[in-house]
C-alpha cells in the first residue's frame, strides 16, 4: 500500500517502471527471453555489488557487511496458521467465482445472464482493438494512479459514482418493469402492492 500511495516516491517509481518494462518486453519478445534477459542483468548487477564491496573489505574501506544483507533478512515465509487461512481464502474465492460463473452461464437469472451476455460482447471488441498483456500494463499504470488520485479527490469521484448509481438503478429498474409488463415497480414491502396481471 505504500508503493500505490507514492509514500517513497523513488521506490514506487522503480517498482512502476520496472513492471511497466517487464511487461512492455513480454508483449514484443517470449515470457522466457524476458526472464532470462532479466535475471542475467539482475544477477550480474548483484555479482558486481557483491564483488565490489569485496574488494572494497580487502583494502580496508568497508566493514565487510553484506550489501544486500536487509534484502535476505526479509521474512517472506507463512507459517502454517497463516498458510492455512490464505489457502481458505483462495478456495473460497474461487468456489464463489466458478459459481458466479455457473449461474451465468446455466441462466439462474435471465437477467444477469443477458448483462454477462452484452458484457462478453463488448469484449470481443475490445480484443480487436488491444491484446491482454495491453490491459494488464494499463491495470498496472491504474493501480499506481487511481487510488492517489482518489485519496486527493475523494469527495467529487464520490459524487460522480453515487450519480453513476443511480442512473443505473433507474435503467435497470426500468428494464425489470419491462420485463414484468410495463406495470409500476413491485413495492418490497410486506404487503405491498403486486403489478397487475394482463
Amino acid at each position: 500500500m505504500d508503493l500505490i500511495y507514492w509514500k517513497d516516491t523513488e521506490r514506487s517509481g522503480m517498482v512502476l517502471t520496472g513492471i511497466v518494462v517487464v511487461l512492455l518486453s513480454i508483449f514484443q519478445l517470449s515470457i522466457v527471453s524476458v526472464f532470462s534477459t532479466v535475471s542475467l542483468i539482475v544477477v550480474c548487477g548483484t555479482i558486481s555489488m557483491r564483488i565490489y564491496y569485496r574488494v572494497l573489505q580487502a583494502i580496508g574501506w568497508h566493514d565487510g557487511k553484506h550489501p544486500f544483507q536487509k534484502y535476505m533478512d526479509l521474512d517472506i515465509s507463512l507459517h502454517g496458521g497463516e498458510a492455512d487461512l490464505y489457502m481458505q481464502k483462495i478456495i473460497v474465492f474461487l468456489c464463489a467465482a466458478i459459481n458466479t460463473i455457473k449461474n451465468l452461464v446455466f441462466v439462474r437469472s435471465l437477467f444477469n445472464s443477458l448483462k454477462f451476455l452484452l458484457l462478453m460482447y463488448l469484449v470481443t471488441f475490445m480484443g480487436d482493438l488491444c491484446t491482454g498483456i495491453t490491459l494488464i500494463i494499463v491495470g498496472v499504470i491504474a493501480i499506481f494512479s487511481v487510488p492517489l488520485f482518489y485519496k486527493k479527490h475523494q469527495a467529487q469521484v464520490d459524487g460522480t459514482i453515487a450519480g453513476f448509481y443511480a442512473k443505473g438503478d433507474s435503467i435497470q429498474d426500468f428494464f425489470h418493469r419491462l420485463a414484468q409488463g410495463g406495470g409500476p415497480p413491485v413495492d418490497s414491502t410486506p404487503g405491498g402492492a403486486k403489478p397487475k396481471a394482463h
